[in-house]
């Protein structure tokens, strides 16, 4: 016997019962607020919204305090896009829930204006991208599981290529080269010193 799963897709919030309120958690309009405070939310925000247990899969390439679990890794997340861009928002197009998986389709906009510091699995800095001051829009997918009426795991598609793109690191200039390997070797001083 063949089962038929039912898939909520809607363009938020089409419906009253998809916004989030303090005593509700509609699994759609947790996926939203899930977004929406890595742009503005405080740590109080992001408990809300985020399981003391969650993981981030996307933090092996962030900051040490990234990578940890629950609210406080997601906020300083949220912390380390902030520092790097200005403006940031999240246009959101599309919510999708199924069982415990909620996606959310989004373009994810802002100007850069603070160094891009990636790390490597060695939790240090791997490469520094000094700021352009200039404008992207790319789409993001970002997948949560959700437990407890809470995100405890997101994931994520990203379009990275048109970001750099957009950005001018990809392909980078000649000075623009020479800028990202001094930020470079800048960033891991910097986390040298703060290891000692």
């Amino acid at each position: 016997m063949q089962t038929k799963s039912t898939v909520a897709v809607d363009r938020p919030p089409s419906d009253p019962k998809d916004v989030m309120t303090p005593t509700t958690t509609h699994p759609k309009a947790l996926g939203i607020r899930s977004i929406e405070v890595m742009r503005d939310g405080d740590l109080a925000d992001m408990a809300a919204v985020v399981h003391p247990d969650a993981w981030n899969r996307e933090s092996k390439d962030e900051p040490p305090a990234c990578r940890g679990r629950g609210p406080a890794a997601f906020y300083a997340t949220a912390l380390w896009l902030r520092g790097m861009f200005d403006d940031l928002q999240w246009e959101i197009h599309d919510v999708v829930h199924e069982g415990d998986l909620v996606v959310v389709h989004a373009t994810m906009s802002g100007r850069h204006t603070g160094t891009f510091v990636a790390y490597g699995e060695d939790a240090k800095p791997k490469q520094a991208l000094p700021a352009t001051g200039r404008p992207f829009a790319t789409t993001q997918t970002h997948w949560l599981r959700i437990q407890d009426g809470l995100v405890i795991e997101h994931w994520a598609n990203r379009d990275d290529f048109g970001t750099a793109t957009q950005l001018g690191w990809a392909p980078p200039s000649p000075r623009y080269a020479l800028r990202t390997l001094l930020a470079t070797r800048r960033a891991r001083r910097a986390a040298g010193r703060s290891n000692r």
